[in-house]
Order: structure tokens, then C-alpha cells, then sequence
């Protein structure tokens, strides 16, 4: 009999405890954007040549894009900020029917070479297009602005991310008729920073060369953030 009481007695003390209930919790997104003032801009100017050969091609792009290089130098945007981002050669085929069964037929090569230039002046912009234009650049794929220094914009939109979420606890806490207890958790979803308005690809023929000055205007930048936040909550006192 004292065998059995002991033998129950061990199978009770050996039975797994009952898990622990997992805390009642609120979780809640929020987001937010600010707007801030551009102080650089990224100017790309390309050049396209075309010719029979592929050297040709190559040759007549690359003399233009070194006078293109020049000209912004002059229009005083220093050399350490200018740099060569995009060199194709491609060929150029012959137009072929639909029910042709011959082999494609190179017929000439296209060359592009771009030119990207930081510009730290925003009031130099209109003037460093132009020059490049002048210069023989005939394409223009957009102009990027942006922050030298991002960080404090970075912080100020999570700061409004975060207060967000606060106050969506907050009614949301009210509505069920809860308190706030501690933070569990915060998660960071990532901030981004975007021109307001997008640019595009330009083309330019020889009359542009001769208009007046390229009006650019800098417009904002759009910072976004967004966190998770997940709160402890517990029945009102």
C-alpha cells in the first residue's frame, strides 16, 4: 500500500507543469511621411552613336561623352563628382518578314555612354544640362534629387511612425475597455526615401539647344517609415 502512495506520488510530482497562458497583447502598425527639401541633385546625360561598325559606333560615342564630360567640368561641377555610369554597345538588325527563315542580319551598331555629375548646387542644375546638351549629349535619363544627409529626416518620420502607433493602442485599448501595460515588442519595417514626383526619360533634339536656360525646380523629398509595436494589456483597475 505505501508502495502505491509512493508510486502516485512520483507520477503526480513528474507530470508536466501547465504552460504559462500567454500575455493578452495589442498590436498595432503605424506610419508616417514627412516632406523635406532636396539639397543635391544626380544629372545623367548620354550620348547615342550609331554606325556600321561596332568600333565606329564606340569611337563617335566615346569622343562626344568626353566633350560632355568637359563641358559639365566647365559649368563647375567638379571632376571627383562626375563619373561614367552606363556604357552599351548593341547591334542593330535587319527588318525581317514575318515568315523569313534566313538569320538575323546585323546591319550597324548603336553606342550609348552616360554621364552621371552630383550636383551639390541645385541652382547649377538647368546650367549643367545645358552645357551638356551644347556639348552633343542627346539624351537626358531624368534628374534625381535627393538628401546629402538623410538621417535626421529618417528619424523625425519613425519618431511620427512610433506616436502613431501609440495613439492607435491607445483607442484601440479604450474601445475594448483595456489598459496599456509594457511594450513587448518593436519592429522597424523599413523607411524610404522618394522624390515626390518621378522623372522620366527626356529627349532632346537641336532646337533645344538653343532655348532658354533648362527650368528645373527641386520639388520635396518624400521620407516614409513604418514600425509594429505589440503592448501587454491587462483589465482596467
Amino acid at each position: 500500500m505505501v508502495a502505491l502512495f509512493s508510486a502516485m506520488l512520483l507520477m503526480l510530482t513528474q507530470q508536466p507543469a501547465s504552460p504559462t497562458p500567454a500575455p493578452s497583447v495589442i498590436v498595432v502598425n503605424g506610419n508616417a511621411q514627412i516632406l523635406a527639401v532636396p539639397d543635391e541633385a544626380n544629372v545623367r546625360l548620354g550620348i547615342v552613336r550609331q554606325a556600321p561598325t561596332a568600333q565606329a559606333a564606340q569611337d563617335q560615342a566615346n569622343t562626344v561623352a568626353q566633350e560632355i564630360l568637359a563641358a559639365i567640368r566647365r559649368a563647375g561641377v567638379p571632376s571627383q563628382q562626375i563619373q561614367t555610369s552606363r556604357l552599351v554597345l548593341s547591334p542593330v538588325y535587319a527588318p525581317r518578314g514575318a515568315d523569313s527563315r534566313d538569320a538575323p542580319r546585323i546591319v550597324a551598331y548603336n553606342a550609348t555612354n552616360t554621364v552621371s555629375a552630383r550636383i551639390s548646387d541645385l541652382a547649377m542644375v538647368g546650367s549643367v544640362i545645358d552645357a551638356g546638351l551644347k556639348a552633343g549629349a542627346n539624351q537626358l535619363d531624368g534628374v534625381q534629387f535627393g538628401l546629402r544627409n538623410d538621417l535626421p529626416s529618417r528619424e523625425q518620420a519613425i519618431k511620427e511612425a512610433v506616436q502613431e502607433a501609440q495613439s492607435k493602442a491607445q483607442v484601440m485599448a479604450e474601445a475594448l475597455r483595456v489598459s496599456l501595460a509594457e511594450v513587448l515588442e518593436a519592429t522597424e519595417g523599413g523607411v524610404s526615401i522618394t522624390p515626390v514626383a518621378e522623372p522620366g526619360v527626356v529627349g532632346f533634339s537641336a532646337r533645344a539647344v538653343a532655348a532658354p536656360e533648362t527650368p528645373v525646380s527641386p520639388g520635396q523629398i518624400q521620407v516614409q517609415a513604418s514600425v509594429t509595436i505589440r503592448y501587454r494589456i491587462m483589465p482596467k483597475p
